[in-house]
């Protein structure tokens, strides 16, 4: 990309320093809109299990906007066309990737937008922007969408093997130290290039995608859906539903105008997104949530209470954790027990007592576009084709665990 004159200079801890050129980039970084991003953590709350990872949103998105700059530098040199115009829209398409996300980000999606995916508010949010900044950003939907005729500009934005992911390896592994999160992003890179307009990686290049694929399967487990992290995040979700209940049954509860806003929203899966929702959604980030949980743990309401109180002071709910499903018989010895101890109903008690499954797939074979190898003799194949690892196919198979969540001996003692 032809570098305007001036730029700004981040010091990045994952990638060093990020060169962010002045005119619309930077424009859009400064936007209040964009800013919100810093106070949206990266993995919501694994923090509660590796206390480095209190890195934000904002961080990621620089970080992959810088990657993407990286290879798109790395594909002109070998010949593939792209112009200012369209390396800077590309750039704006992965940098504006996150926006839609909300409060600890995929925890409370489904609580707070209410069956809207962070991804359609992502592009409502480019829109509302766009219209502020009189369709600069027309380009850079077009790339983020697939619209656009330069196909393998959106994959790198959003594929099996676009930036944001290359990012987040890295990035995540940094912070936790969970060290199997480490990818040659600089090489994978670096052996990308075209062909039908696609993006393919050189063959010298597999082995490096190979990796790519294990450490994403094994952070999932460690981190991503690490016991601990997935009973933080439910009591979340449960803390969150029950403040809702109330809400609507009128019973006294602390509240704000942003959380009675979002409550009171009906299910936005078949609904446009309108002004006042954005206006009010980019006012909400982690900080609210935390506020309100710090309210609620003197909530009359014994289950608001407990929920907040035990979540505040890092005292989690226990996980089991196999690999079929948990019986209806299961559920209810233990809510019998909540239900003896708080003299609370039985609906009350499933916010201390729920199951529910997680999934892990490392790649997804036929249903997205493959990643995708050039051999020597100029022929493609997938990855799981090309690769000499016997069982790199296993990847693309889902592995489904059942957990069942339920507070220890001491969870429910004040």
């Amino acid at each position: 990309m032809k570098k305007l004159s001036g730029s700004k200079i981040i010091n990045d801890p994952v990638h060093g320093f990020i060169e962010i050129p002045k005119g619309i980039i930077l424009d859009l970084i400064d936007t209040d809109v964009y800013q919100r991003l810093r106070r949206i953590r990266q993995l919501a709350l694994s923090y509660l299990v590796y206390p480095g990872a209190v890195h934000s949103r904002f961080n990621h998105c620089i970080g992959a906007m810088h990657l993407t700059d990286q290879a798109l530098t790395a594909l002109r040199s070998k010949g593939v066309e792209v112009t200012d115009e369209e390396f800077e829209g590309t750039l704006l398409a992965i940098l504006l990737h996150d926006i839609g996300h909300g409060p600890f980000s995929h925890a409370l999606e489904s609580v707070i937008l209410q069956g809207l995916h962070h991804e359609r508010m992502s592009m409502a949010i480019m829109r509302y922007l766009n219209k502020k900044m009189g369709g600069a950003l027309d380009l850079a939907i077009k790339i983020f969408k697939g619209d656009y005729p330069k196909f393998f500009l959106h994959q790198l934005v959003s594929s099996q093997l676009d930036m944001d992911r290359m990012d987040y390896l890295v990035r995540d592994s940094y912070f936790t130290g969970v060290v199997e999160g480490l990818v040659s992003a600089d090489r994978i890179i670096k052996t990308l290039d075209v062909r039908n307009n696609r993006l393919v990686v050189e063959l010298k290049g597999i082995y490096s995608v190979e990796n790519f694929l294990v450490s994403r399967r094994l952070m999932y487990w460690q981190v991503y859906l690490h016991r601990a992290v997935l009973s933080a995040e439910y009591m979340m979700v449960h803390i969150l539903e029950r403040a809702r209940e109330l809400m609507y049954a009128q019973k006294n509860i602390w509240t704000n105008d942003l959380l009675e806003f979002f409550f009171r929203q009906n299910a936005l899966m078949h609904t446009d997104v309108n002004d006042e929702t954005i206006q009010n959604f980019i006012r909400l980030d982690d900080e609210d949530i935390l506020y309100a949980m710090k309210q609620w743990r003197f909530s009359d309401d014994k289950v608001l209470n407990v929920l907040c109180s035990n979540l505040l002071k890092r005292s989690l709910l226990k996980v089991k954790l196999q690999n079929e499903p948990f019986s209806r018989e299961e559920v209810m010895q233990e809510r019998e027990k909540v239900m003896k101890i708080l003299k609370i109903s039985e609906t009350e008690a499933s916010h201390f007592v729920f199951k529910g499954d997680v999934s892990n797939l490392a790649y997804m074979q036929g249903k997205e576009e493959p990643i995708t190898i050039l051999n020597k003799d100029g022929s493609t194949s997938d990855i799981t084709e090309a690769s000499d690892i016997r069982n790199i196919d296993a990847l693309s198979r889902p592995v489904v665990k059942y957990f069942l969540c339920y507070p220890g001996p001491d969870f429910l003692k004040k």
